[in-house]
């Protein structure tokens, strides 16, 4: 009986607490923060315009470009008094200077090409002999007008240093001795302007057509102004010290590095007078450089001249030296 009344009792508290209860919504009961509770406070940003000091660079474009080289090239042979099988002691020293500046600004270029070369050698029982001597300076000026084709006018002076003697015997001593003279500064000095075209595909080569080219040939030494008896020399008159010739001309230049150390430089140049076109005179000039080291070098030169006003065949040169060249820059 007391369980059953315990029973009842709770049975209806249970009943009087339901009917009171209150329906509540989940999302209501959860907590909530105030919005506010945190203070957050925006600066306020100052921002200004700030001058920054400008730095004076100074910068220029350099359109100049310049390049030189020296050189002293060497050979020697020596043999002893008893040596059986032939030979001669000489000696042999060569002295060199090219210098080269180019200026290249849009389509404008210019450039002037300085070569000076001296050198002598010394056979044993002989007179000391030049084998080598030569001035050249060339100046171009271009207008570039078409892809590898521009106009151009250049100035081109070429001559020597040194008197170049003809040689004999003397029939007393037996000995060597100088005769006459057949070359000397200014004897002969040439002097050639031209106008026209020049083909360019590249900066190793280089082709100019001179349509307008005059020349000018000096024989300022009288001892190798010809005299009536001599004909004429290296194109003067007789008793003549210059002479002038409008004539075509081709130029053509080359300077290849044909493999690592090894760079190859020619120039080729005909000269054909307007009243004697059937007779141009050519030049041909070709030297091969191998690098040794960044001084020592080994240089093979050649040139081939051909002037029926200088002589009747074809004139050879070829020399093989082993010197120093240094170079600006390196």
């Amino acid at each position: 009986m007391r369980r059953q009344f315990y029973f009842l009792l709770s049975s209806l508290l249970f009943c009087v607490s339901i009917g009171r209860a209150q329906i509540y919504d989940l999302d209501e009961l959860r907590y909530r923060p105030d919005s506010n509770s945190l203070k957050v406070e925006k600066p306020e940003l100052g921002i200004r315009p700030v001058k920054l000091p400008m730095s004076n660079l100074d910068l220029k474009v350099i359109y100049w470009r310049h390049w030189s080289s020296f050189g002293i090239n060497a050979n020697q042979a020596s043999f002893s008094d008893n040596w059986q099988t032939g030979g001669v002691n000489s000696i042999s020293v060569g002295l060199l200077l090219n210098h080269k500046s180019d200026y290249t600004r849009n389509n404008t270029n210019f450039v002037t090409e300085l070569n000076l070369q001296y050198g002598k050698q010394k056979n044993k029982e002989q007179l000391p002999r030049k084998n080598n001597d030569r001035i050249f300076w060339d100046n171009k000026l271009s207008l570039k007008v078409a892809n590898h084709w521009s106009l151009f006018t250049s100035l081109t002076f070429e001559s020597q240093f040194d008197i170049g003697w003809n040689y004999g015997v003397n029939e007393v001593t037996g000995r060597e001795e100088t005769t006459t003279v057949k070359s000397n500064f200014m004897a002969p000095g040439y002097l050639a302007e031209s106008l026209g075209i020049e083909y360019k595909p590249d900066n190793t080569f280089s082709l100019r057509i001179g349509t307008g080219t005059a020349r000018q040939t000096f024989v300022s030494d009288d001892n190798v102004v010809p005299t009536a008896g001599d004909g004429s020399r290296y194109g003067v008159e007789p008793g003549k010290h210059f002479r002038n010739d409008l004539a075509f001309q081709l130029t053509a230049l080359l300077d290849r590095n044909i493999a690592q150390n090894i760079n190859l430089k020619s120039r080729y140049n005909m000269f054909a007078n307007y009243e004697e076109l059937t007779d141009p005179s050519h030049r041909l000039e070709a030297t091969l450089t191998a690098s040794v080291t960044r001084l020592i070098n080994v240089t093979l030169a050649g040139i081939l001249v051909y002037d029926s006003r200088q002589h009747e065949n074809i004139q050879t040169s070829q020399a093989l030296a082993l010197g120093l060249l240094y170079k600006i820059p390196r």
